[in-house]
Order: structure tokens, then sequence, then C-alpha cells
């Protein structure tokens, strides 16, 4: 239930995870499911402490990224950056250094390095033509980095190309991208909406004036 309500209603994803950590704490399944759920409720020092104990249970690198992104939530980007060398890094698979090379952009973002972060981001996968799961989130991180360095020409390209490689539509990068191209879209619901005109007076047994004799 957490993991099929994570995305719609992490309140009430939250709500189960709190539940199956008093029925099974010592299943680290569970404890991670309950990170991922006190996470996406903002909820950083709860997320860390059990993805913490998910990892003391299995051993496991892979939440090496998250970890270092509750840093971050938690105002300690500089932490977030000291995981980002560690060696535990090296030990993740390829999604999980992208994942931690993110992070570490968005460090330096926090800390108002925005030339740091761009030079982060930099790398053979942003580089690469072959799109991966990550392709379009690394794209769009770097976009907006330069957006935010005010290089507003090349964001606009990096932007393009991750709409590009958005096949899910993880991210609104081509709401961005119209943004930069001055487009206004208009909710073409109001406009048939504003076409129809008042409506018709309802008299006071329901019915509507010029129905009745």
């Amino acid at each position: 239930m957490v993991a099929r309500l994570l995305d719609e209603d992490p309140e009430a994803a939250y709500g189960y995870s709190r539940v199956a950590l008093r029925l099974a704490s010592r299943v680290a399944a569970v404890r991670e499911a309950a990170g991922f759920a006190a996470y996406a409720n903002q909820k950083y020092s709860e997320a860390l402490a059990e993805f913490r104990a998910a990892r003391r249970m299995t051993g496991s690198v892979e939440l090496w990224p998250v970890m270092a992104d509750c840093e971050r939530g938690l105002g300690r980007p500089e932490k977030a950056l000291d995981m980002a060398g560690a060696p535990e890094v090296h030990k993740l698979d390829k999604a999980g250094q992208v994942e931690m090379r993110l992070v570490a952009a968005g460090a330096r973002r926090d800390m108002g390095q925005l030339d740091a972060a761009i030079v982060t981001l930099q790398s053979p996968e942003l580089a690469s033509n072959s799109v991966q799961p990550w392709t379009a989130r690394l794209r769009y991180a770097y976009a907006d980095a330069l957006l935010a360095a005010g290089r507003e020409q090349e964001a606009r390209e990096w932007f393009a190309k991750a709409v590009e490689s958005d096949r899910d539509g993880s991210t609104d990068a081509s709401d961005r991208l119209a943004e930069l191209d001055g487009v206004d879209f208009m909710d073409a619901l109001d406009e048939r909406e504003g076409e129809e005109g008042p409506a018709s007076p309802v008299a006071e047994d329901g019915t509507e004036d010029g129905a009745k004799d």
C-alpha cells in the first residue's frame, strides 16, 4: 500500500508505513518503505533514521543518495557533499551514481555555488545520446542550473533535450521550455465555459424560464 499510494497520496502512504512499522519493524523492506514515505512527506529526519536502519540491516549502499538528499532537506548541504565523496559512491550502480551526482549538484546550489553545480552535472552520462531512465532528470537539472546562472539560451537547449528524453512525463521540461519561448497556454475548458454565455434563469419549481407555457 505504501508503494501504491506514495505518488498519488503520500500522507496516506505515510499512515500505512506507520502501521507496518508497528507490525514488523525488524524487516528491512519495512524500514525502507517507511523511509520513503517519510521522505515524500518532507519528514527528512525521520526518513534518514529509517534509511540508516535499513542500511544496517542489509549492508547495501543503495540508499546512499537518498540519505544524502535527506541531509540537504535538513539544511546540511555540506554533509551531503561529504557523502558524495565517500567510498560508498563507488559501490553504487550507474543509476545510483547519477542520482548521487544530482544530489551533489543540488547541494552546491543550496550553498549558492551555481557554477560548481553546473560543473558537477557535466558528465559522460549527460553528454551521451543514449536515453536511460535517468537521462531526462539529469538533462533537466542541468538546464535548470544553467537558467539559474543566467545562461538562458543554453538552458533552453537542454530543456529541449530533456523533453526529447522524457518518455514518461517525469519532469515538467515541456512547460519550462514553453515558458522560455513565451508560449502561454489557455485552459480549453475555461475557454469553452466563457463562450457559452450566462445560464438560463431557473424558476422556483426548478424548470428553466421559457420552458413553461
